[in-house]
């Protein structure tokens, strides 16, 4: 899973930095999701989900805010080697100086870290984004 989860990441972030309007990505559930918390963060403009040449694939148009990328950097901190976990009351304290965003895997799906807090649900930290 979370091969797909860094691989969208870099996807987005090189697509930003090369002041791309879209970027394709392949399809998977996961990513679906990673997207659309994106989107409702601002990190994203529109996601759309398409089939070319025979394949499902996402189609991500990237934000912008005064001719720089909204997305500028991402820290994934759960990997395939070493998974971690957060309790509920303890995400928030891992964002980036206050103005990063982190993204968990709980049991009610794809949450932004303020989003479990609320549900007070942990789960697999997989990244922050700032």
């Amino acid at each position: 899973m979370n091969y797909k989860v860094s691989d969208l990441l870099i996807r987005i972030k090189n697509a930003s930095l090369a002041k791309r309007r879209t970027v394709v990505v392949p399809y998977s559930r996961v990513g679906k999701e990673i997207s659309s918390v994106l989107e409702k963060r601002h990190f994203l403009q529109e996601v759309k989900e398409e089939v070319k040449e025979g394949k499902k694939v996402l189609a991500l148009r990237l934000q912008y805010e005064k001719r720089k990328p909204v997305f500028t950097n991402a820290l994934i901190i759960s990997k395939p080697s070493l998974r971690v976990y957060e309790r509920a009351k303890s995400i928030l304290k891992r964002k980036k100086r206050g103005h990063g965003v982190a993204v968990l895997s709980t049991s009610k799906g794809i949450l932004t870290g303020e989003e479990a807090q609320k549900k007070g649900v942990g789960g697999e930290l997989l990244f922050e984004i700032w």
